[in-house]
């Protein structure tokens, strides 16, 4: 035991982490995420200048993507999450990191919402690099700003990936409830368990906008899911692959691949 922690002490200390989120640079829950791990590795700062939730995985295309320094190892940068995570791989870095953690998110990003998340956004945009990603969220009301215990399941997580690794590809989407029981389950992505709502008013001048809300669906939650453990209490660890195919599908949807054809070339002639 104690070869063991002194093999995950050498390999931590020679490590680099990447930080970033979609809460902005001056976020407190990245400031608690960096807290937690800056005597753990090298800490990098990368993260957007302003809040970019529900971005997804998007880019920056039609203008140019400013950078501020802000101090050693740390930049703000004007764009996504997944934009940050970019710029500094190719540019910012002198080397690939370790590891990314994208968080501390303040609000939980859990079953069709990890779709939307710009927390989930950058970490998938690390693992499509080849890099272990961890997305780290809080799950608690917008009034509540006690990332303790995220900060810490995040540090857990770091020291286990940085001597253990990840599947290539994969990443981690991590909520953590406030507050917490102190158990940890990993889980399945919930199906949707919410309904959009749009909220309907009217500008000065007359025009017509909408915000768009989440309501809950009476409907029964899956046991094994990020929802059920949150719900319980429980921290939720849910493995997330890159790869979206659907073998099934693909194997039984094959035989279509003629008729497709003859029916397009059929249009031209």
């Amino acid at each position: 035991m104690q070869a063991a922690l002194s093999d995950c002490t050498i390999v931590a200390a020679m490590a680099n982490i990447l930080l970033t989120n979609d809460d902005g640079y001056g976020a407190e829950g990245l400031r608690a995420l960096q807290a937690a791990l800056e005597d753990l590795a090298t800490i990098w700062v990368v993260a957007p200048f302003a809040e970019q939730s529900g971005t997804a995985q998007s880019l920056t295309l039609r203008r140019p993507i400013v950078v501020h320094p802000k101090e050693p190892r740390h930049w703000a940068v004007e764009g996504t999450p997944a934009d940050a995570v970019i710029v500094a791989l190719h540019k910012l870095l002198p080397e690939r990191p370790d590891l990314v953690i994208s968080g501390i998110n303040h609000g939980a990003n859990m079953g069709e919402n990890v779709y939307y998340s710009g927390t989930v956004g950058a970490a998938r945009e690390a693992a499509l690099h080849h890099i272990p990603a961890v997305a780290m969220s809080l799950a608690a009301r917008r009034t509540e700003q006690n990332f303790a215990n995220a900060a810490r399941i995040a540090r857990s997580a770091a020291e286990i990936i940085l001597k253990e690794g990840l599947p290539d590809q994969v990443l981690l989407n991590v909520n953590v409830p406030e507050p917490w029981t102190g158990e940890v389950r990993f889980t399945r992505q919930s199906k949707k368990i919410t309904r959009n709502q749009l909220s309907e008013g009217q500008d000065p001048k007359g025009r017509s906008y909408y915000w768009i809300f989440e309501q809950k669906i009476d409907k029964d939650i899956e046991p094994d899911t990020d929802y059920a453990a949150v719900f319980a209490g429980d921290t939720s660890v849910t493995p997330l692959h890159l790869d979206p195919t659907h073998d099934e599908s693909l194997e039984r949807l094959a035989r279509w691949a003629e008729p497709l054809a003859a029916f397009a070339k059929s249009l031209k002639s």
